[in-house]
């Protein structure tokens, strides 16, 4: 078994991250999933929340993510975001703006079905708010 597989995080604007990796912590629409070296392959959609990367010498990157996929096999892991940021570039006023814009558009929505969904993602933000964010 090998100790480390190919890390790589990808948002539209750049490669945030391509790097061998012990384990890989993704937010996965069912709930969190740990990817490690020789994982069973594994294609899913992504929520938005924290990605935890963890490399051979054993430290932690973290990367705000908001949705897209993960291409999971036995010796990669590829993350596809909507778009994603380094935590250490993350600040609680920026996460405001997006909760706060979330906010302007769920009262703009009609549907019961967009609300509810635009209420998850409001929890999510909140989640990544509390959990990345210093107080």
């Amino acid at each position: 078994m090998a100790d480390t597989f190919t890390f790589e995080l990808v948002s539209p604007e750049r490669l945030l991250v391509s790097s061998e990796a012990r384990q890989a912590v993704i937010p996965g629409s069912d709930g969190e999933m740990t990817v490690m070296p020789d994982h069973a392959p594994v294609m899913t959609t992504i929520n938005p929340g924290v990605v935890r990367v963890t490399d051979g010498s054993g430290t932690e990157e973290r990367y705000v993510i908001f949705g897209g996929f993960a291409d999971i096999l036995p010796a990669s892991c590829t993350v596809l975001a909507e778009s994603a940021i380094h935590v250490d570039d993350a600040n609680s006023e920026q996460v405001e703006g997006w909760i706060n814009e979330a906010h302007e558009r769920m009262e703009k929505m009609d549907s019961e079905e967009e609300k509810a969904d635009m209420a998850t993602y409001l929890h999510q933000l909140s989640t990544i708010k509390n959990t990345v964010i210093p107080a």
